[in-house]
């Protein structure tokens, strides 16, 4: 299934290469083929139904074990296909701790 623009060159599987989304918390999985995948996201047909889960950020598991995996959130929904977008960590999440600027680095000397 061929979604708009694409932000990225895909790579198609003709029968789809066997995948898991689960989520976040870990309480749900849903077995899925991946159908093409670039650098920014993928499209896959998910086996079960979608309802009630929270598909704003989940895992794509590219393995069975979840060794290979990559957070993502769905973009597109077409009955039993969704297209998804891989995030990547914020920048600005890193930074959180912003260490207190001193007025004076180094001891003054008194003047007598």
């Amino acid at each position: 299934m061929a979604f708009g623009d694409r932000k990225s060159e895909r790579v198609d599987f003709e029968s789809g290469i066997p995948v898991y989304i689960m989520g976040i918390d870990g309480t749900w999985r849903r077995d899925c083929l991946m159908f093409d995948v670039s650098q920014t996201g993928a499209c896959l047909y998910v086996e079960g139904k979608l309802e009630g889960l929270d598909l704003n950020e989940f895992f794509l598991l590219l393995s069975s074990t979840g060794l290979a995996y990559r957070r993502c959130r769905m973009v597109r929904l077409a009955g039993d296909q969704i297209g998804v977008e891989f995030l990547t960590p914020d920048k600005t999440a890193n930074r959180k701790r912003n260490p207190k600027r001193r007025s004076d680095e180094t001891p003054t000397s008194r003047q007598s």
